[in-house]
């Protein structure tokens, strides 16, 4: 019996899948799964083509991966930039980083399964696939270096802050919230600003400090 067209797969209910629909699905299970877990044999199974259709897309599964590393960075850059850009002229330090972090985090928990992938997985690929991403990546990082020295040299950061360092913690800390955020228990948007109370203000109460101290 001849095999049913890739067009009628799942009981007629898909349309065709092209290369943007594989990587959205590919997206979505690396998000789930890791890097590991998922074969071209499930990401086509999940998309409802024959494995061997996924070739006329992708030479293999580290090119998807690739792709997909670079569209997470893209998607949280994107909404970082907007963010910043669309504040207007005259807007407080304070008021511009909360729109930085609260766009980084809706992108990862709100917008894209690509950038939540790309956290999830990047530390998992192969070497090769990492080095391709980090054009992608740095550029990324030169978003928030430049915004930070510019409120640097604005006056609004301590003159003594190390950009890079305090980049590192800052995206670092609201990558790690993939692991444990929950959206039935609150939104990435409440979620931001606690993050931005933390970073910007600190966690310690001069009074009580003083009174330590004494």
């Amino acid at each position: 019996m001849a095999e049913p067209d890739e067009k009628q797969a799942d009981h007629g209910a898909r349309a065709p899948v092209g290369r943007e629909g594989v990587l959205d699905v590919a997206a979505r299970l690396f998000r789930e799964q890791g890097y590991g877990s998922v074969s071209l044999r499930k990401i086509a199974q999940a998309a409802g083509i024959k494995a061997g259709s996924i070739y006329y897309h992708f030479g293999s599964k580290d090119e998807i991966v690739a792709a997909i590393l670079d569209a997470g960075i893209r998607a949280v850059h994107d909404e970082m930039r907007a963010a910043v850009s669309s504040q207007p002229a005259g807007t407080s330090a304070e008021a511009v980083l909360r729109a930085a972090i609260t766009a980084h985090l809706r992108a990862l928990l709100d917008v894209s399964d690509y950038s939540s992938a790309n956290v999830r997985i990047f530390g998992q690929v192969p070497q090769s696939v990492r080095d391709a991403n980090l054009p992608t990546r740095r550029a990324y990082e030169a978003e928030w270096d430049n915004l930070l020295a510019r409120l640097r040299d604005e006056g609004a950061l301590k003159p003594e802050v190390d950009i890079r360092r305090l980049r590192l913690m800052l995206i670092g800390a609201l990558n790690a919230t993939l692991e444990w955020f929950d959206p039935k228990r609150g939104s990435a948007d409440a979620l931001s600003q606690t993050y931005a109370d933390v970073f910007l203000h600190g966690i310690l109460d001069e009074r009580g400090a003083d009174r330590c101290r004494d």
